[in-house]
């Protein structure tokens, strides 16, 4: 498990636990299924990846896993290290729209109805 967030990953992740105090949980290089996630919460079954240029000689293997993924229920935003750098207003209203964030519930952790 890696100890060290990349600068992308730790200027995400900072926000991402705040999110904590409007009832959304994420865990880092959470282990899942023989993987380890980027970040996760469980409670919306939502997955963010932060993907740098490694991942371009991955597509595959990354195709792959976010299929075991999907079966166990989880969805997996995938996010480019260049849009955190780059659009990050753009980057939390993805994931806020992904969480079913509504901001008349705050506190409300329960997941959408499908």
């Amino acid at each position: 498990m890696r100890k060290a967030l990349t600068p992308p990953e730790g200027r995400l992740w900072a926000v991402l636990k705040r999110l904590r105090a409007e009832g959304f949980h994420f865990r880092r290089q959470a282990p899942f299924r023989g993987y380890f996630l980027d970040f996760v919460c469980h409670s919306r079954r939502l997955v963010i990846e932060v993907d740098g240029r490694m991942h371009e000689h991955r597509l595959e293997h990354d195709r792959i896993r976010d299929e075991v993924l999907a079966r166990e229920g989880y969805r997996t935003i995938r996010i480019p290290n260049e849009a955190i750098r780059d659009n990050f207003e753009g980057v939390m209203v993805q994931i806020r729209t992904a969480l079913g964030f509504d901001p008349t519930r705050l506190g409300c952790a329960d997941p959408p109805s499908p």
